[in-house]
């Protein structure tokens, strides 16, 4: 599974009314942050929204920083329900409407004090930073900055409080952000604050911090065994003498960017894998301690594992260990003189999710959709399907198309993930219900794609689709057996359409009809009526659902003997019962349909969910 992550999400700078307005545009010009405003008292923002509360929980779940102009208090009822986990929420800081004051609510050590100074500073206000050791030091010892990681964070507090009571420390290593911290030193202190790759454990009143230098190289066969790959990897960390905290990431050529074991490595040790061109590895030739000519006879350079680890660490970056072999594997070790950045080393395998958003409304859009949308750099789609994300798609790079020409937005957006990049395909429905997720895979298996298209991750998310929309809107239709018949012609030959409806006709089935009509396609509708007439009651119940889950929704329900084709268009979903379904009324004049589970008896009783249920006649 892709490690869900927000990508470079702008922060979303949040407006109630236009009161607010001067000073959240500059706000937005100093982070570089869209407008986010509420649709009945704002206007010309980036993104409206309807309901605040609804909307700083998207943007939350989606990772997106946030920076309200209100009042801390609602901002922290309104978020209530989503804050859950410290180490992954993204910064959130209240701003009071007039400047005066800027605090970060969550996300301290994510951002968040970072954040709420920059902001105080273009503003004229007040950061109201409660963090001790920001305040003391204008650092977070149990937080480091990005590139460095603290081997023994439970220690950090105790060793704060000492040092927030006077106690001076030592710092030892490379560590500019440790010296440039208000801290007391001293030379013979008892704490030291530490920066080293050295494999080994804590000392007494040490904090260790681990610098990401290192890039651990790797190639391998097709199919290598992922527990080889990893002992392979341990055992060239172990003979270094370095901690895996100071690993930045795991590199190999792109050939591999597909391959599980090199994948498994980078799992292991929580660190991305980038891959590099054959071309790019090749112009580390004359730095290899194990060129190999059989290697470049085969990919077109003279080493992967060395190749791809030196490449990783810059001209100034040495190879500390050069490449060792297991069967089927091999891994070499570079170390660069300063934290490496992995987002700017190679290429990430590029990442495909594939996304159902549902019929429209976002309550009906599941966590994990938005979590990949979220976390995606590129969206691909129709445009009304992206236009209706919202605030989701705020930030990121969009991609409209038309309706139709259905294989060229699929291709495209595979081309896009074979560059690296995190995409989602974003579908109404469900992605695999009449729509582009069978495509995906069908390029799959024609292998028209570039290579890098060919080696993407891909994942499929389930959404609402039309159908069980309409039927829950209705009642419960669904009960029993029932099927879906897409009574378009673009792609199925007419006569397989008509053999399909017959078929359906003849087994009873409760018959969801997708594109039912057109302008130009007004007969095949009328085709299915008249063919489920042969055999299920004129009185039998059909549901027309239309723009289900946006504000003009309309359902109708209607016998099946009074279906016209003129009361159905492109955006509804066709619901016939079976000759078992049934409409009933309620007080309010409601009409449901339900569909009784069980099967007849010859004294013509049904089994239901209570027991015997007489079929009326």
């Amino acid at each position: 599974m892709t490690k869900l992550v927000s990508q470079n999400a702008r922060p979303a700078v949040v407006i109630l009314s236009e009161s607010a307005r001067d000073i959240a545009e500059t706000i937005a010009r100093t982070v570089d942050g869209d407008i986010h405003g509420a649709t009945r008292r704002t206007s010309d923002t980036t993104v409206s929204f309807e309901n605040a509360g609804e909307h700083l929980c998207t943007l939350f779940n989606a990772g997106t920083p946030i920076l309200a102009l209100m009042a801390s208090g609602a901002v922290i009822r309104l978020l209530a329900p989503v804050i859950a986990d410290k180490q992954t929420e993204p910064p959130v800081v209240a701003i009071a409407e007039d400047g005066s004051s800027v605090v970060p609510l969550l996300g301290g050590h994510h951002g968040a004090n970072d954040l709420a100074r920059k902001i105080a500073a273009a503003i004229g206000g007040h950061a109201a930073i409660t963090t001790a050791g920001d305040l003391a030091f204008g650092i977070a010892l149990d937080a480091p900055p990005p590139g460095y990681a603290l081997d023994n964070p439970q220690d950090a507090k105790p060793i704060m409080v000492r040092l927030l009571a006077g106690e001076s420390a030592r710092i030892i290593g490379d560590s500019p952000w440790l010296s440039e911290a208000g801290i007391l030193t001293s030379s013979d202190a008892t704490l030291s604050l530490t920066v080293s790759t050295e494999r080994r454990g804590p000392r007494e009143d040490e904090l260790l911090y681990r610098p990401k230098t290192l890039v651990l190289g790797m190639g391998s066969e097709r199919g290598a065994p992922i527990e080889e790959a990893i002992a392979l990897a341990e055992n060239v960390l172990e003979q270094a003498g370095v901690s895996p905290l100071s690993l930045a990431a795991v590199a190999s050529v792109d050939l591999k960017a597909d391959e599980p074991a090199i994948h498994a490595v980078a799992e292991h040790f929580g660190v991305p894998a980038r891959f590099f061109t054959a071309d790019r590895l090749e112009a580390e030739r004359d730095r290899l301690a194990n060129p190999s000519d059989i290697v470049f006879a085969e990919i077109g350079c003279h080493g992967v594992a060395e190749g791809a680890a030196l490449a990783s660490v810059g001209g100034e970056g040495t190879l500390v260990h050069p490449k060792q072999k297991s069967r089927r594997v091999t891994a070499a070790l570079a170390k660069a003189p300063n934290p490496v950045d992995p987002s700017t080393i190679g290429r990430a395998r590029g990442a495909l999710f594939v996304v159902g958003i549902g019929p429209g409304q976002p309550d009906w859009r599941s966590p994990e959709v938005s979590r990949m949308i979220g976390a995606s750099t590129d969206l691909v789609g129709y445009s009304l399907y992206l236009d209706i994300l919202g605030p989701l798609a705020a930030g990121k790079a969009r991609h409209d198309f038309d309706l139709g020409a259905e294989e060229k937005r699929v291709r495209h957006a595979m081309e896009l993930a074979g560059e690296g990049r995190t995409v989602s395909l974003v579908c109404s429905g469900d992605a695999g219900i009449y729509a582009m997720a069978t495509l995906v895979f069908e390029l799959l298996d024609k292998g028209d794609l570039s290579d890098g298209a060919k080696r993407i991750a891909i994942e499929c998310s389930p959404g609402i689709s039309a159908l069980q929309a309409a039927a829950a809107r209705a009642g419960a239709p669904l009960g029993h057996d029932f099927c879906t018949i897409s009574l378009s012609d673009l792609l199925t030959p007419w006569e397989d359409i008509q053999r399909r409806v017959k078929a359906a006709a003849e087994g009873d089935f409760v018959v969801a009809f997708y594109n039912p009509v057109s302008k130009k396609r007004r007969t095949q509708l009328a085709y299915a009526r008249d063919e489920l007439l042969k055999h299920r009651p004129v009185e039998t119940p059909v549901i027309l659902g239309t723009n289900l889950g946006r504000p003009q929704e309309t359902i109708r329900i209607v016998s099946l003997a009074e279906l016209e084709v003129d009361d159905v268009d492109m955006l509804t979903v066709v619901l016939v019962g079976s000759s078992n379904s049934r409409g009933i009324s309620t007080g309010n004049e409601k009409t449901w349909v339900y569909t009784p589970r069980g099967y007849a008896r010859k004294d013509g009783s049904k089994i239901g969910f209570g027991g015997r249920m007489r079929i009326e006649p």
